[in-house]
């Protein structure tokens, strides 16, 4: 893989690849929580997970500080460890793999379809062997992967699933919410994601044990908090394992909490935008637009669309010319096994559709207050070849 060397220029965005929606409610609530005395484990963090797993409909939720903190407690509550094998797709954010690698176990890279970009189900498959313990499926820019395919398999293998929700905060299978359809879901709340902490993620799961162990691991798995401390009137408290620091504190919660009540309202804006887009591009040779399968939706969080040879310009040119106009595009994602890091671990290692994408996946501004005017200036500059 060619090392990547930026050149230095600076342009003005006339559209960024994205805006987060920040309102005077969310700014009065960040406010409140600082003028609370407990400026973490408060009351917000606990209105905003309760305020949570209602809306995904799970009995139990866990605010912590990432996305890839969410994924990290998630293999480490399941007991994976040392000589376990995790399925995970290469298509997708580093932070997938590196949950599992930093629990002692081995990430075993999965090919991707070329409709979704979600996992393979072949490639699954494939890929289990006897130390495999679980399956990570990853909802691609907001379209849920075939859960019922995933769960089949599982059963059939006994293994574990934890599902990637970074993307799909709102998106559902046959009318199920990601992150209810495996045994522990991963949320991500970073500025561009659906609803936003600045950081942040939440774990959502049903088993009661599961729960009380990731609860205590991201607080050092010290076996009692420090507002409950105080309120036992006691100094005492024991670790019982190997935990973090993994806290997701009252600012940050609040702004999750007061965003989390607009969430529907962010998710039609998305899918609206997206309507626009794919009306305009579909008419376009040489530009693929975003596949809907049957028994879910789609969100939108990202809007990725293909570049094949019809069109005038390669994926890399097209989205040299949109920086040039000040429009902000992404590339999301170099498949995780060509990285350096993992490269070296994964020598020979070839996935077919993977790599394909990484040559042809262009990801366009679309964010909940993108104007008419906006999307409409990214378009042009698509159908129209300078």
């Amino acid at each position: 893989m060619e090392i990547y060397k930026p050149v230095i220029i600076v342009i003005f965005m006339k559209v960024p690849f994205f805006i987060p929606w920040i309102t005077n409610k969310d700014k009065q609530n960040v406010l409140k929580s600082l003028n609370q005395r407990w400026l973490t484990n408060g009351s917000f963090l606990q209105k905003f997970e309760l305020n949570f797993q209602k809306y995904i409909s799970s009995t139990y939720s866990i605010g912590v500080g990432s996305g890839a903190q969410a994924l990290h407690l998630a293999v480490r509550g399941l007991g994976i460890g040392p000589g376990d094998e995790v399925i995970v797709p290469s298509f997708t954010f580093v932070a997938t793999a590196n949950a599992v690698t930093s629990c002692g176990a081995k990430p075993i890279f999965a090919d991707v379809d070329l409709d979704t970009f979600n996992i393979s189900i072949d490639s699954i498959k494939k890929l289990i062997t006897k130390k495999t313990k679980a399956i990570i499926p990853v909802h691609y820019a907001g379209q849920s992967c075939d859960m019922d395919k995933i769960n089949s398999i599982s059963k059939k293998k006994n293994l574990k699933i934890i599902e990637d929700c970074a993307h799909a905060l709102g998106s559902t299978f046959k009318n199920n919410k990601c992150g209810n359809l495996g045994n522990v879901g991963c949320f991500s709340f970073y500025p561009t994601k659906i609803i936003t902490t600045g950081e942040g993620g939440m774990v959502t799961c049903n088993n009661p044990k599961l729960f009380k162990k990731i609860k205590i691991l991201k607080s050092q798995a010290m076996n009692i908090s420090s507002n409950e401390r105080e309120k036992l009137a006691t100094w005492k408290y024991d670790v019982t394992d190997l935990g973090y620091n993994y806290r997701l504190d009252e600012i940050r919660s609040s702004l999750g909490f007061s965003q989390l009540f607009r969430v529907n309202q962010i998710n039609k804006m998305r899918i609206k935008l997206a309507s626009i887009y794919t009306n305009s591009l579909s008419k376009i040779k040489g530009i693929e637009i975003p596949i809907i399968k049957d028994n879910r939706n789609h969100i939108f969080h990202l809007y990725s669309i293909k570049i094949t040879d019809e069109y005038p310009l390669t994926r890399d040119e097209l989205y040299q010319k949109l920086t040039q106009k000040g429009i902000g595009t992404s590339v999301q994602y170099t498949p995780i096994h060509l990285m350096s890091y993992y490269k070296e671990k994964n020598k020979n290692k070839s996935l077919k559709n993977s790599e394909k994408l990484m040559n042809q996946v262009l990801c366009l501004p679309i964010f909940p207050k993108m104007t008419l005017k906006e999307i409409q200036y990214v378009i042009k500059n698509i159908k129209i070849i300078d």
